[in-house]
């Protein structure tokens, strides 16, 4: 019996595209609550202000909010408590080392279950300068504009 690839995205953090250079991903389980994990199959999440950070050997994430389950009651959870990701001590230290020598950071760019599990796909990144900004926001568009330039073209050519 072949198993297929079963996974359903949660949330996408877009701010990490726009405000940095993503220069590797990698997938981290999540350690949750019973009711953390209600909410998230609600997609009640929000990534948009989190990042990764290595403390005393263990990579945490920081910062993202999960909503409380509505009905949780008195079992629900702090919305922006800090997660436990579940990597391999070498991947952690590796993480760890590039963190601190070259500068980079840890953010959340996805949020997804895999075979039932929530996967966090994390990527290292580099920080754009504000010109950066303007220039990938500028490439962005002339790509949109040369895109319907084209999709208009294409109906010229038929009438």
């Amino acid at each position: 019996m072949v198993q297929q690839k079963s996974s359903r995205q949660i949330a996408e953090n877009r701010k990490a595209y726009h405000d940095y250079y993503i220069e590797e991903r990698m997938e981290a389980g999540l350690e949750l609550k019973g009711t953390e994990v209600k909410s998230l199959r609600q997609g009640r999440v929000n990534l948009s202000d989190s990042y990764a950070a290595v403390r005393d050997g263990e990579l945490w994430l920081v910062g993202m909010h999960i909503s409380p389950y509505e009905q949780g009651n008195r079992f629900n959870h702090d919305p922006l408590r800090d997660r436990r990701l579940l990597m391999h001590k070498r991947e952690i230290l590796r993480l760890f080392g590039l963190v601190r020598q070259q500068g980079l950071t840890l953010v959340p760019t996805k949020l997804y279950f895999k075979f039932g599990k929530v996967k966090l796909e994390l990527g290292l990144a580099r920080g754009k300068k504000s010109f950066d900004k303007r220039d990938s926001e500028a490439k962005k568009q002339a790509d949109r504009a040369i895109e319907r330039r084209l999709k208009d073209r294409g109906r010229d050519d038929r009438d």
